[in-house]
């Protein structure tokens, strides 16, 4: 889905966030709202050689995984106007040629009562992608993201802006992947000497 095809004949888009959007959009937007999509999982599986990482040492920065019965939480923000064509163009530098994700159209649920379900885009990076990582054991991804570091700042600070987002905002989701590596990292960062933003 190319943004010209996305932003035809619309004079507003919902964008959701679920990685480092939730803290550090960087677009301008009209409103943002804190929810969920249903059928994905968030997974530490997509590599990153600019941002969080470089050639030699890639970071890992989280991907969407299908999956029928989870959920992720983050941030849906709304662009109207002109926004929308700013955002999208932002985005696609941002997300599409800088981290190789591609565009999806999900059911966005804000948290707040009497709120309808919203269709709202989302990036998502596909397992064929040249960066992607996959799974892995726990403490080698804690591992990796603990001596990880890139323009804009160490790869733990990522994982610690991502699980500090959802103890504030969604403090009774348990998300088992995020914060079980959250202790491991934090405790290999400070065998390293490294502050990883905690």
């Amino acid at each position: 889905m190319k943004p010209q095809d996305i932003i035809r004949e619309k004079s507003s888009l919902w964008i959701f966030g679920y990685g480092s959007l939730v803290w550090k959009p960087d677009f301008a937007y009209r409103r943002s709202k804190v929810g969920h999509i249903k059928g994905y999982k968030r997974r530490f599986w997509h590599g990153d050689d600019f941002y969080r990482g470089d050639k030699e040492k890639p970071g890992r920065v989280v991907t969407l995984v299908e999956d029928e019965d989870a959920c992720t939480w983050g941030v849906a923000y709304e662009v109207t106007g002109s926004q929308v064509e700013e955002s999208l163009r932002y985005l696609n530098v941002r997300e599409v040629e800088g981290g190789g994700y591609v565009t999806a159209m999900v059911e966005f649920i804000p948290r707040e009562k009497g709120q309808g379900a919203l269709s709202a885009l989302v990036y998502i990076a596909a397992s064929d992608n040249p960066i992607y990582l996959g799974p892995a054991p726990d403490r080698e991804i804690a591992a990796q993201i603990a001596i990880c570091r890139g323009s804009t700042g160490h790869n733990a600070e990522y994982l610690v802006r991502l699980a500090d987002f959802m103890r504030l905002c969604c403090p009774e989701v348990q998300d088992e992947h995020l914060f079980s590596r959250s202790p491991c990292c934090w405790r290999l960062c400070e065998e390293a000497g490294v502050d990883g933003g905690k």
